[in-house]
């Protein structure tokens, strides 16, 4: 240990209160930091998978038709007219060389097609109204892992039954029906058809449990008096979700229709995640920012105290990068201390968090040990207390010994 850390050690160690007082700021600040940054992680990702559940991260489909007004002339009587939606049929055409065009794309992992039928749900003289998805059941469950929402029932048997259906426990519950029940559904063609219950499936999203519906995509083709090559819809997800909107727009390029990305299709949850996320990082920097304060206020008053000392230094041939390496060690010191108090804290609050149960769509708290937002937090804790030494210090550099020892 050189002179120079002697005297740092020296520095850190003859006021213990204020070094303390210095290192518990630090120590929260990395704390809240770490633990807010690693909540906000695990809030988005709890956010995503719920809506992953229900939500392809791509969807290519054929975009409605706009009417256009008639041109204007200067020789004619023209009427303008209020652009509305063609009456077209919005099926995507030859849909297996389109899926087998998504898939060429290495960033594509799965592409399915799906059939949306609105329909009414009847069981004696019980009806609501709801949703029956039409699927591929492998390719539908690689999706959006509908087993691991299931509660009653085989999901697999979806498969093997033309006839089969997977009701949300909402219309279970409504409907007063169970597995091996039969419900009839009545499709907006006017098409009646009974298919029987083989499983019962709870998101813990109440509008999705109380109206949607799994069945073959071939029936949902047929509530729609619809033949084989009827799809409305295809679904992809792709490696990175966060990379979706560049991939559907690769897709509309290719394909020829429409491609929209999860985050437009979530267009306020995704503006609620942004700004929780701006607040949760303002508040946590910020506390780390008054921590540094605090290291600048303690070193600053150091100075002050310690202004003969170091003129003593400088007069028995200390140099002013060494008075800055005193200080910046001290500084440094107090940082790491803190930074590890810190580091420690918020894996105790972390993990007590972790299980906490919270029940509904969440389960347990969500939030866990994050490696990036510990490496962020100590790196960005150890800059601003190297800032906040250095500053007092290089003002300590600069001090005239024999301007001092005169008065």
């Amino acid at each position: 240990m050189n002179i120079n850390s002697v005297i740092s050690k020296t520095y850190i160690f003859s006021n213990k209160r204020l070094t303390a007082v210095a290192v518990l700021g630090v120590l929260l600040g990395m704390s809240v930091y770490i633990f807010m940054n690693s909540l906000l992680v695990g809030f988005d990702r709890s956010s995503n998978t719920s809506v992953f559940r229900n939500t392809a991260h791509i969807r290519v489909y054929k975009d409605d038709e706009i009417s256009k007004s008639l041109p204007k002339s200067n020789n004619e009587n023209y009427i303008i007219i209020n652009p509305k939606v063609v009456p077209n049929n919005n099926t995507i055409i030859n849909p297996k060389l389109v899926i087998e065009t998504i898939l060429k794309q290495k960033e594509v992992t799965v592409a399915s097609p799906q059939v949306n039928t609105n329909v009414f749900y009847n069981n004696g003289k019980s009806q609501i109204s709801g949703l029956a998805v039409g699927i591929k059941p492998d390719e539908a469950n690689l999706m959006y892992n509908i087993k691991s929402f299931m509660v009653e029932g085989e999901f697999d048997l979806l498969k093997s039954n033309p006839n089969g259906i997977i009701v949300g426990s909402g219309i279970a519950e409504k409907m007063n029906v169970t597995v091996s029940n039969n419900i009839n559904l009545t499709s907006s063609k006017g098409i009646n058809r009974t298919f029987k219950i083989i499983g019962i499936f709870k998101t813990n999203n109440s509008v999705t449990d109380k109206t949607k519906s799994y069945i073959n995509l071939s029936a949902s083709q047929q509530l729609l008096k619809q033949g084989n090559s009827y799809i409305t819809d295809i679904n992809v997800n792709v490696t990175d979700p966060e990379k979706a909107e560049n991939v559907a727009a690769k897709l509309s390029q290719i394909t020829g229709y429409k491609a929209e990305g999860w985050k437009q299709t979530n267009e306020t949850l995704m503006a609620t995640n942004k700004m929780r996320k701006m607040i949760i990082t303002f508040v946590s920097l910020t506390i780390l920012l008054v921590a540094g304060f605090g290291i600048y206020n303690i070193l600053n008053m150091t100075v002050s105290q310690k202004i003969n000392d170091i003129a003593i230094l400088k007069a028995i041939g200390f140099k002013g990068k060494d008075v800055i390496r005193i200080f910046v060690t001290q500084a440094v010191s107090i940082g790491i201390m803190g930074v590890v108090g810190g580091v420690i804290v918020a894996t105790m609050l972390i993990t007590i968090l972790k299980r906490v149960y919270l029940g509904g769509d969440i389960g347990y708290f969500p939030i866990d040990y994050e490696p990036t937002k510990f490496v962020q937090g100590i790196v960005i804790g150890l800059v601003i207390t190297f800032f906040a030494g250095y500053i007092p210090a290089k003002k300590a550099a600069n001090i005239d010994p024999v301007e001092i020892l005169r008065k």
